[in-house]
């Protein structure tokens, strides 16, 4: 699973008290991701975190298919 921040993002730190170590508050203040893939154990926690975020700035990336 892949997710990312979208433009919605407020800062408000939702996503790093329910995925700490998926997503961090950077120097500007916003949200971002800091793992590239989310490892199996954790996609419970990132599911949390888009859904407990409260303006949906967290997205799933949807894979292409081929």
């Amino acid at each position: 699973m892949k997710v990312k921040i979208n433009d919605n993002c407020i800062g408000c730190g939702a996503c790093t008290g329910t995925a700490e170590g998926i997503f961090d508050i950077g120097d500007d203040g916003l949200a971002k991701v800091v793992v590239e893939t989310v490892p199996e154990e954790r996609v419970k926690d990132a599911k949390a975190a888009i859904d407990g975020c409260p303006v949906s700035a967290i997205e799933e990336v949807k894979e292409e298919t081929k």
